[in-house]
């Protein structure tokens, strides 16, 4: 694989890690990635007493003068409102389908979303998904403007960019300008998704992935799209998101050998 500068041109050729070699295995990296998402989420539900906090009775006597029995009205759990010798005036309450009543089916806060994954499979599925980010064809389903001589490798120096404005200029001169024109556009999502946080969608781009903790880090995040993470801390949903496969990934020189020397995510 050739390593380039921060012009654009070739200055070596070094050799990928066998981590890259892995086969594209599209259902088990979205079993990693789901487990990720379950992992993540938060449990929620109900108070366990919603809707059942009324004096309502049921009662399933014949001969009991406070029952609904005979009156000519379903056999639904009331409330009394009042009451005139033995004729009363009911509500239904508790049941579901009555005013204030508990639902049928609520969310319950005791369910567990966690899942499990073997740690052999989570390291094959980001495996798989390293060596797919090599993989024009899956670039181009995920819909990315790919540039021209990709695949390569930057120089560590593009690491120590400390401006904004700086890192758009090399990414452009690489041949990224497209790429980031695609991400700065954004629509907003339809349904009522907009009053919930979640008013426009947007693009996923390049994930640019470094050695270590460096100044790139403060300088990229403002770019629209664009994702920076250190070699150890990737996981199968940063390299695939939404479950598929191909991401544009951008690697440092010293993040590639970091790979090799301590043998991340093998067997």
């Amino acid at each position: 694989m050739k390593v380039i500068n921060l012009e654009g041109k070739k200055i070596r050729e070094i050799n990928l890690p066998k981590q890259f070699s892995e086969p594209y295995h599209p259902n088990l990296i979205k079993r990693a990635i789901l487990a990720i998402h379950g992992n993540k989420r938060q449990p929620y539900g109900t108070s366990p007493r919603a809707g059942l906090r009324y004096s309502s009775t049921l009662s399933k006597r014949r001969k009991k003068y406070k029952g609904s029995y005979g009156k000519g009205i379903s056999r639904t759990p009331r409330k009394v409102m009042w009451r005139r010798g033995t004729q009363f005036g009911y509500v239904g309450a508790t049941a579901p389908g009555t005013r204030g009543g508990r639902k049928a089916h609520p969310p319950k806060a005791e369910k567990i979303f966690s899942k499990k994954i073997n740690v052999k499979e989570r390291r094959k599925a980001i495996r798989s998904a390293l060596a797919a980010t090599f993989n024009l064809e899956l670039m181009k389903k995920r819909n990315h403007q790919i540039p021209e001589e990709f695949p390569f490798i930057i120089e560590d120096n593009f690491e120590n960019i400390e401006k904004t404005k700086d890192v758009k200029d090399i990414l452009k001169k690489l041949g990224f300008e497209k790429e980031l024109e695609r991400c700065e556009k954004k629509k907003i999502r339809a349904g009522k998704g907009k009053t919930r946080g979640r008013k426009y969608k947007k693009k996923t781009g390049p994930l640019v992935v470094v050695s270590k903790r460096c100044k790139l880090e403060k300088s990229i995040i403002n770019i629209p799209g664009l994702e920076i993470m250190e070699i150890k801390n990737i996981n199968a949903e940063l390299l695939a998101p939404g479950t598929h496969a191909g991401r544009l990934t951008i690697y440092t020189e010293s993040a590639i050998n970091m790979l090799e020397k301590e043998k991340l995510f093998e067997k």
